[in-house]
């Protein structure tokens, strides 16, 4: 297939167009793609047991579905970061992987697969050289028993080699995967990448099925409809049990105040959602479904035993453990210009890597709660709670308090939301009130240092101390 011109980007809401892919590699046997679909989701916290069941099945054929030229394959750290034990493989030493969702329609190819043409819409390709859709970063650290997920928003505004400052979603179509780990660790203080994973949209979809869906909490009522592309939106507010079609319109949905970053959000509340299902043990009986529909939507560059190793350490290691960061910036401007672009913060891209990342030094001071700024989602409904906790908040110093928009789902425990990625102060906070449970993510006010989600717990005490 004959590529096309990199399509311009365009303002926040508007889809980007994609590349033509190259022609791929020939596959290998691919039913261990399975393990990093579910890494890569959050959902690698399946029980030891499957993982033996996975191994028995795998073999050593390589996962690479495009060719890497050795000017390519240097890009990547190639030293080992695995071992086999006498179990499973197991993590050796701290590695980074640069995740990316790829999604292609077909009017973006010059030969569109026959089966997409005359359908009398823009249908969707299994491809993985389009635009980054979804650019993530993943840490896993077995020293620090941690996992640290940064996702770096797809209109970041970089410099990518051979195009110059555009977005970083540019990188996959210009380069591939070796130039897309090139940008992406230039942007991010020079931090190293060992490996690199690319999924087709489709097997997102195709994974949640198999998984047999993923009960999350919608914000709001979402509503759109692109006939052009057969992308129908449509889902109400509240909790309940999504289909991956359903997750696909929840993830894809861009169309609110925040534009992309409020997808990332959603891509967090999912991510956490299916943590927590991973652990139900009727995945099990889901894993024959789940190894058929996941083999051809993967491009990777992890061998076999390196998929367990990561596999092995996300089962061991505990929900709270798991940091969900995003790239610190802010946008361009009020989402009118031809262009809109998410702007990095330089500083403060310095000190997350270096406080999750261990790449360079922290440079950055510990936050004075007195310039701290601290947001409130109230969940409860109750402005007297509210009230008494701004109170609260400014006898332990903390005088930049704001009350930000409510948090649209009940909350029984508060959620002391570390949008920075400043676990320490999150900590502290929860020091002062004496409840709460501290989340590392990206979910709150995004010009706060930290958020409170406001849960039923404060309402708990605010009734025992009146009933002295």
């Amino acid at each position: 297939m004959s590529a096309r011109k990199i399509p311009e980007n365009r303002p926040w809401g508007q889809k980007n167009g994609q590349q033509s892919p190259r022609k791929p590699a020939p596959k290998g046997n691919q039913v261990s793609w399975l393990w990093l679909g579910l890494g890569l989701s959050g959902v690698a916290m399946l029980s030891a047991t499957a993982g033996a069941m996975l191994a028995v099945s795998l073999s050593s054929t390589p996962l690479l579905q495009s060719q890497l030229s050795p000017d390519e394959a240097a890009v990547f750290d190639g030293d080992r970061i695995s071992r086999t034990s006498l179990r499973l493989p197991e993590l050796t030493r701290p590695v980074n992987i640069l995740v990316m969702g790829i999604k292609v329609i077909s009017s973006d190819l010059d030969n569109p697969p026959p089966e997409t043409q005359n359908l009398g819409y823009h249908a969707l390709v299994n491809s993985f050289e389009g635009l980054s859709d979804t650019m993530l970063l993943l840490r896993f650290n077995p020293e620090a028993q941690k996992i640290a997920v940064l996702s770096i928003p797809r209109d970041t505004r970089t410099y990518v080699e051979g195009v110059g400052m555009t977005k970083i979603n540019a990188a996959n179509v210009e380069g591939g995967p070796a130039l897309s780990a090139k940008t992406a660790s230039e942007l991010l203080s020079g931090v190293g990448i060992d490996r690199y994973i690319r999924i087709n949209v489709q097997g997102v979809e195709k994974l949640v099925d198999a998984l047999g869906g993923v009960t999350v909490y919608v914000p709001r009522d979402m509503k759109y409809q692109d006939d052009s592309q057969h992308l129908y939106i449509n889902l109400k507010a509240g909790k309940q049990h999504l289909n991956g079609n359903q997750v696909q319109q929840f993830l894809r949905f861009r169309y609110d105040k925040y534009g992309d970053i409020g997808r990332i959000q959603r891509q967090q509340m999912v991510m956490r959602a299916l943590m927590e299902q991973a652990l139900n043990p009727t995945t099990l009986a889901r894993m024959p479904k789940i190894l058929s529909v996941i083999q051809s939507h993967i491009d990777t560059n992890l061998t076999v035993e390196e998929l367990l190793a990561l596999v092995g350490f996300g089962v061991k290691t505990e929900r709270s453990q798991v940091q969900m960061l995003m790239v610190p910036g802010d946008f361009s401007g009020n989402g009118q210009r031809e262009v809109s672009y998410w702007l990095p913060n330089r500083r403060r891209i310095q000190t997350m890597m270096a406080q999750h990342f261990d790449q360079g030094l922290d440079g950055g001071e510990a936050n004075d709660p007195a310039y701290m700024r601290v947001a409130i989602q109230d969940s409860t409904g109750n402005m007297r709670a509210v009230q008494s906790l701004i109170e609260k908040l400014r006898e332990a110093g903390y005088q930049n308090v704001y009350v930000d928009e409510p948090w649209p789902e009940p909350l029984r425990v508060t959620h002391l939301v570390a949008q920075q990625g400043d676990g320490d102060s999150a900590q502290a906070i929860k020091r002062s009130l004496g409840f709460g449970e501290v989340r590392v993510e990206s979910t709150g006010n995004l010009v706060s240092d930290i958020t409170i989600q406001l849960g039923e717990d404060w309402l708990q005490r605010q009734s025992r101390w009146d009933s002295y």
